[in-house]
């Protein structure tokens, strides 16, 4: 359901544009040093710094809307590019927790203070963001199928930086153990593509049918509120 309230909506954008920054910089190394700019290949840091941008966007439309039409509202640039978002690092979160966690390595801390705000926290906030404050019923059929682009955008980007001999980490032209095409082979690597591929778009359909149910359930009570009794 929306809370059609532009102060809370611009209150919880700010802190979580907040959050989310502190994530970034701690993923890249800024008051957490060594700097890391090596980050700036991998998934989970592009997904996070386009959460950011999208934050900063809708505190813009937020204020603007909140200036020219007042508290009572909703403000989203985009509800379906919104999911998009959404939909990306809810994927960042899922392949943390579903298949780096298993595959770590001896000695691995998982759910560090940078990792937890980068893989955890900012799809939540996301998630949290779109439940709140984006208006319902706007998301079509085939939406879940385009936003499965942006993840698609990035493998070609990683297979692409690595046949180039670009390195993520000293030695691996790979950024995630699934993409380990001299591990797993070929086909080991199409295998998991195809995996997360079912379970990226079945997210996607999952959004969908919360926004449909969602957006039916806020038109029915507006239609109740506005009926004569």
């Amino acid at each position: 359901m929306v809370v059609a309230d532009r102060r809370v909506a611009l209150t919880f954008r700010v802190i979580a544009a907040l959050v989310i920054a502190l994530g970034i910089t701690r993923l890249f190394g800024i008051g957490d040093p060594p700097i890391s700019p090596s980050s700036l290949l991998f998934y989970t840091m592009q997904s996070n710094i386009l959460c950011f941008v999208w934050m900063v966007l809708l505190i813009v439309r937020t204020v603007k809307d909140l200036r020219r039409d007042g508290r009572k509202g909703w403000s989203t640039p985009s509800p379906r590019f919104g999911g998009a978002v959404m939909q990306a690092i809810t994927v960042t979160m899922l392949i943390y927790l579903v298949v780096l966690l298993p595959q770590s390595e001896p000695g691995y801390v998982p759910f560090t203070l940078t990792d937890t705000l980068v893989h955890v926290v900012t799809p939540v906030l996301l998630i949290i963001d779109w439940a709140l404050f984006s208006p319902k019923g706007r998301f079509r059929g085939w939406d879940p199928l385009v936003w499965a682009a942006l993840p698609y955008l990035y493998l070609l980007f990683a297979f692409g930086w690595g046949a180039l001999g670009g390195e993520f980490s000293p030695g691996k032209s790979f950024p995630y153990p699934f993409m380990d095409i001299g591990s797993l082979g070929l086909s080991g690597v199409a295998l998991w593509i195809v995996a997360l591929t079912v379970a990226l778009i079945a997210v996607g359909y999952l959004f969908l049918l919360a926004d449909r149910v969602l957006g039916t359930v806020a038109t029915r009570r507006a239609a109740a509120l506005t009926t004569p009794r």
